[in-house]
Order: structure tokens, then C-alpha cells, then sequence
């Protein structure tokens, strides 16, 4: 992924971000079926997308974890 996708998913509010980690689950889904079915012409898109997850797991992590704590 490149550094100016991680800025602009790093801007986007949890909700967008439980959008956006939907979206890539599902996509998850069908090419890791489809990878099943036949051999994929990129099977590095299926941790390209891992890694997406992962990242997007993470920054809703950390943005729940900022909104819960009192600001001091």
C-alpha cells in the first residue's frame, strides 16, 4: 500500500474505517474463494489486502481507544 493510501485512510473517522474494513472483508472473501476455485493471475493481492485489514483494525483500535479516555 502506498504511503499517500495510508495518509488518506489514516484521516478517515471510524465509521468510514468500519466501511472501509467491510468492504475489504469482502473482497477478502470472493478472491480468496476465487483463488480456490482457479489460481489467481496476482496472488500477492491477497496480502496486499491482509495488510489492508490489518491496518484498518488498527486505526479503529486507536481511534476507540482516543474517544474513550478522558482528554487530560
Amino acid at each position: 500500500m502506498k504511503s499517500k493510501d495510508k495518509e488518506t485512510i489514516k484521516n478517515l473517522t471510524v465509521a468510514e474505517l468500519n466501511v472501509e474494513l467491510r468492504q475489504a472483508r469482502e473482497k477478502q472473501f470472493g478472491l480468496s474463494f476465487r483463488h480456490k476455485m482457479t489460481p489467481l493471475g496476482n496472488p500477492m493481492e491477497l496480502r496486499l489486502l491482509r495488510r489492508k485489514i490489518a491496518l484498518l483494525q488498527t486505526l479503529i483500535g486507536q481511534k476507540t481507544r482516543q474517544t474513550a479516555q478522558p482528554v487530560k
